[in-house]
């Protein structure tokens, strides 16, 4: 019998052709990396792949890598999740999380069922909110825990 085991994954959005001090350190053992979006440069995420864990972008409004999706679905232990940069107007039928970024300010808030998590911005975060990333844990029963990580401010 083939047993789930948790997922560990680094969340990040917005870079925007800048990696700050410590960003590719705090990504490393992550089984995963989600980019949501706002690469801009791609060689800032051939940086991020040099991590060594897989690494699942979606184009944001900012990237002209039109090779990259504009969403992906992925399964994770049972649970569905939406990738996107830019927030749907409405709730998608189908995914147990929609992770997006754009705003550039963090969120976690469940939306006629649906969890939407944004790990904030890693360069230029917006309303008082610090540059941050997150980590996603999905454990083999499908719980999902999300935590959000500042970064330090020298960006």
């Amino acid at each position: 019998m083939n047993q789930a085991r948790p997922v560990n994954i680094a969340v990040i959005a917005d870079t925007h052709d800048r990696l700050p001090p410590g960003l590719i350190d705090s990504l490393r053992g992550a089984d995963e990396i989600w980019h949501l979006g706002d690469v801009c440069d791609p060689s800032v995420l051939a940086e991020i792949e040099g991590c060594g864990a897989p690494v699942f972008v979606v184009r944001g409004n900012c990237d002209g890598q039109l090779a990259w999706p504009l969403t992906r679905r992925l399964e994770r232990n049972g649970r569905s999740f939406l990738l996107i940069h830019i927030p749907p107007r409405s709730v998608p039928s189908g995914a147990d999380a929609v992770l997006h970024g754009h705003t550039h300010v963090p969120r976690d808030e469940v939306v006629e069922g649906v969890r939407f998590l944004n790990p904030g911005c890693v360069t230029r975060p917006n309303r008082g909110a610090p540059p941050s990333t997150a980590w996603l844990r999905v454990s083999p029963s499908g719980e999902i825990e999300w935590s959000l990580h500042p970064l330090s401010a020298g960006r």
